[in-house]
C-alpha cells in the first residue's frame, strides 16, 4: 500500500502545486469566478489520480478484490499526501511572494459588498470580518487550515466516490 500512496498521492499533488505556481501569477488578470472555475477543475483532475491510485491497488496489490474500508483507507492516504503538497506550495508562494494576499483578499470582500449595494451597516459587518480575516490569515496555523480546508473537501467527495465504484468482493465459489 505504501508504494501506491507515495506514487499516486506525489503525483496528484505534483500536479497541484505546479498549476499553482503556473496560475497564481495571472489571478490579478482573471476574473474571482473563472479563477474559482481553474482552481477547482485543477483539484479535480489532480484528485483524478486517488481514482486511479485505488485501482492499482485492487489490481495489483490486492489481487483484484477490494473492500469499501481498504479502498477509502488508501484514497485517503493518497488525498492527504496530495493536500499537504498543496498547502506547503501556497505556504511557499503566500509568505514569500505574496504576503499582501490577506490585504487584497480583504479589500475585495469589502469592494463586493459595496458592488452588490450592501447597507452601512453590512458594509460596516462586512468590514470588521475582512479585517479579521486578514488579521487571522497572517498565522501559519490558520492559514494551513484555511487552504487545507480549500483542497480536502474535493479530495474527500473523490475518495468516497472511488471506493465505492471500485470496491470488488472476491468471487464467491460455484456450489
Amino acid at each position: 500500500m505504501k508504494k501506491t500512496v507515495l506514487t499516486f498521492g506525489i503525483l496528484s499533488g505534483l500536479i497541484l502545486a505546479v498549476t499553482m505556481i503556473a496560475t497564481v501569477p495571472f489571478l490579478h488578470k482573471v476574473s474571482e469566478d473563472k479563477g474559482l472555475i481553474i482552481g477547482y477543475t485543477t483539484m479535480v483532475m489532480a484528485g483524478l489520480l486517488v481514482f486511479f491510485g485505488i485501482r492499482s491497488y485492487r489490481e495489483n496489490v490486492s489481487g483484484g478484490k477490494l473492500t469499501f474500508g481498504r479502498a477509502f483507507a488508501v484514497g485517503l492516504l493518497i488525498s492527504l499526501l496530495s493536500c499537504c503538497f498543496y498547502v506547503g506550495t501556497w505556504e511557499i508562494i503566500y509568505f514569500k511572494f505574496m504576503p499582501d494576499f490577506a490585504e487584497k483578499y480583504a479589500s475585495q470582500m469589502v469592494e463586493h459588498a459595496k458592488a452588490s449595494g450592501a447597507s452601512g451597516q453590512k458594509l460596516d459587518e462586512t468590514a470588521r470580518q475582512a479585517e479579521q480575516f486578514a488579521r487571522n490569515y497572517h498565522n501559519p496555523a490558520y492559514n494551513v487550515g484555511m487552504t487545507f480546508l480549500e483542497v480536502f473537501p474535493v479530495f474527500l467527495a473523490i475518495t468516497l466516490l472511488s471506493a465505492a465504484i471500485l470496491r470488488k468482493k472476491p468471487a464467491s465459489l460455484p456450489a
